[in-house]
């Protein structure tokens, strides 16, 4: 069931009109003032997050290939043996 929004009384429709755009420029000033604030990390953090990002990646590939190794050997001498 759908709802009415009250909306006052006393609000002409220009102020309602005039909200969404009032709203608009509040972000947008936001979003610039942030913006402001943002640095651009320097060739020697852009390097070391690589490096960091590289070897965690093979990190986590040599655990779940250690991970699969098991599991399909375990599961291989499981059916093995229900299957004499």
């Amino acid at each position: 069931m759908a709802k009415a929004v009250a909306v006052p009384d006393n609000e002409s429709k220009l102020e309602r009109v005039k909200g969404p755009f009032e709203k608009m420029s509040t972000f947008w000033a936001a979003t610039m003032s942030e913006m402001k604030r943002v640095t651009t990390p320097n060739r020697d953090e852009v390097q070391s997050t690589t490096i960091v990002v590289i070897v965690t990646t093979f990190l986590f590939a040599a655990f779940f290939a250690a991970v699969d190794f098991v599991s399909s050997h375990t599961v291989g001498a499981l059916l093995d043996h229900l299957t004499k």
